[in-house]
């Protein structure tokens, strides 16, 4: 049985040009492309790019259109300013807090 003999260098530069001739050779052998069908295939892929960008842009204006709506929804009308509490009324919320806390403890 005769066993693997790993190719030298030269042997390698061989292989190798002989498949870049295989190769060249072959895509000589294709069909010249038709410039109508490539400037039909462009056009084409132009038109779904823009199309796509359009989708992408509206898309994106009507999450920044729910973004601001939820934005004016959430933050409270700036003319009526929440009034400050009274120091009794303050201390009266601060001992029902601590009471409600004292009573889900026990």
């Amino acid at each position: 049985m005769v066993s693997y003999k790993a190719p030298d260098f030269s042997e390698r530069i061989a292989l190798a040009k002989q498949a870049r001739a295989k190769a060249l050779e072959k895509l000589r052998g294709r069909a010249p492309v038709d410039p109508v069908q490539a400037a039909e295939r462009q056009a084409a892929r132009l038109a779904k790019e823009a199309a796509a960008r359009e989708r992408r842009q509206a898309k994106l204006a009507g999450r920044r259109a729910e973004q601001a709506a939820a934005a004016a929804a959430a933050s409270p009308a700036k003319s009526e300013p929440k009034p400050k509490p009274s120091e009794d009324e303050a201390r009266a919320a601060r001992d029902a807090k601590y009471a409600a806390r004292k009573a889900r403890s026990k």
